[in-house]
């Protein structure tokens, strides 16, 4: 096993940008509200700023006031800029907007790059046309671009089966306190990364907005009602953090990050618990949260990432570097990610001499073996560049291809890096 430093160093201290989910959700919010809306510690990244760019051309007012962002909202009326909205590889924007443009008149076309139309989006765009819009995709296959001829959102009950992605239902939720009537959710089946439907709930209910969960898969908001303008704080993003928690365990140091909570509904905090679980130690009574890394415990171990799959390439990483066998489970949306992500770290993790593979719903790994250096490739995914780079901590020789891809939700990531390996 490679050898990765030893404890007493003094602790290192981190703050990481703000939350990419929480960012999202409170610009789309923002765009909807009456009034003015300030957004402190948002987060700016490629992905934000195509939605800010979106946003802007559906008629909301988003300006830079120092380190804050504020925002002008429509009061629900929504603008046609009369040309094609491009996102990127932004699928949760895409997502959202979904519903939005539903709440315009005219004819919507929402796209973005190439791997963007190869992510699935039909079941939204299916459970819209249930709510009365005339919602589809350009070629029918359910993949975008996406086409919305709208006329505001009548409202009813929309059923999804086994979904990829809870943002579905996040859509519905947002776009359905502005229909005309109220508006009935039922999900059967497996609803992925749950957590983030109750942060998009939280929102809502911050701008003036109420939904009701009614039980398991089951959700009701009431039409007709009006979002306000707020000023508010968006917290640290927990899938940045994660990559120093990783950190800390290959370099078995201590590091804190100081601006998240463990209180938070990101639904990748649950990664503390499994940190504690194989032997690092958690201090969260804070300012933010303190990792220490400590021997790993060995042996096999079987974890759900079903409410937190963007934590699936850290604890991967993790994985090939303790010793004994870790099955993840319950991640099969993770082929309809940036890439496909299952694929993607089977691939990088056997570049660098560990055992993996690929499982129906996730992945199997066999750590503690000899790793070596690699180029590793990133597949345009942002998590397998960061995941990766901090592998290299422990790794000498490990090189990350496409390093500008962390722009999409940490741009400054690389200089963090670089205080680590001082």
């Amino acid at each position: 096993m490679t050898e990765i430093g030893t404890i007493g160093k003094p602790d290192r201290s981190v703050r990481v940008p703000g939350s990419k989910s929480y960012t999202q959700r409170a610009l789309v919010l923002a765009a909807l509200a009456q009034g003015e809306s300030t957004l402190k510690n948002a987060l700016r990244s490629e992905d934000t700023e195509h939605l800010m760019g979106a946003l802007g051309l559906l008629g909301a007012g988003i300006e830079s006031r120092g380190d804050d962002l504020i925002v002008r909202g429509t009061a629900g009326k929504i603008a046609n800029p009369g040309r094609e909205i491009r996102l990127g590889n932004n699928g949760t924007a895409i997502r959202l907007l979904c519903g939005i443009v539903s709440l315009g008149r005219g004819d919507f076309v929402l796209t973005g790059d190439r791997r963007l139309c190869e992510r699935p989006i039909g079941p939204l765009t299916g459970a819209l046309r249930s709510f009365g819009v005339d919602a589809g995709t350009s070629d029918g296959s359910g993949f975008p671009p996406v086409i919305i001829r709208a006329r505001g959102i009548p409202g009813g009950r929309a059923v999804l089966s086994n979904i990829d992605s809870s943002q579905y239902i996040s859509s519905l939720l947002i776009c359905g306190a502005l229909a005309k009537r109220d508006c009935a959710i039922e999900v059967r089946g497996r609803i992925p990364s749950q957590p983030y439907v109750d942060m998009t709930i939280g929102a809502m209910r911050d701008f003036g907005v109420e939904a009701a969960v009614c039980g398991a898969g089951r959700y009701r908001v009431r039409g007709r009602q009006a979002y306000r303008g707020i000023s508010c704080a968006i917290e640290g993003d927990f899938s940045s953090a994660s990559y120093f928690f990783l950190a800390a365990a290959l370099c078995r140091e201590a590091v804190r990050v100081e601006n998240v909570d463990a209180r938070t509904l990101q639904g990748d905090a649950g990664l503390l618990s499994i940190l504690k679980e194989l032997g690092m130690e958690i201090d969260v009574s804070g300012p933010g949260i303190r990792v220490a890394g400590r021997d790993l415990r060995e042996g096999p171990f079987m974890f759900d990432l079903g409410g937190m799959p963007d934590m699936v390439p850290t604890l991967a990483v993790l994985s090939a570097v303790r010793r004994g066998r870790t099955v993840i489970r319950n991640v099969a949306h993770l082929r309809v990610k940036e890439s496909d992500r299952l694929a993607a770290l089977v691939s990088e993790l056997r570049r660098v001499g560990a055992r993996a593979e690929e499982l129906e719903d996730g992945l199997a790994i066999e750590g503690g073996g000899r790793l070596h250096g690699a180029e590793i490739q990133t597949y345009g995914d942002h998590r397998i560049a960061m995941g990766f780079a901090v592998l290299g901590l422990a790794v000498p020789g490990l090189r990350i291809a496409d390093r500008d891809c962390v722009r999409k939700s940490f741009p400054g990531f690389w200089n963090e890096m670089e205080k680590w390996q001082r």
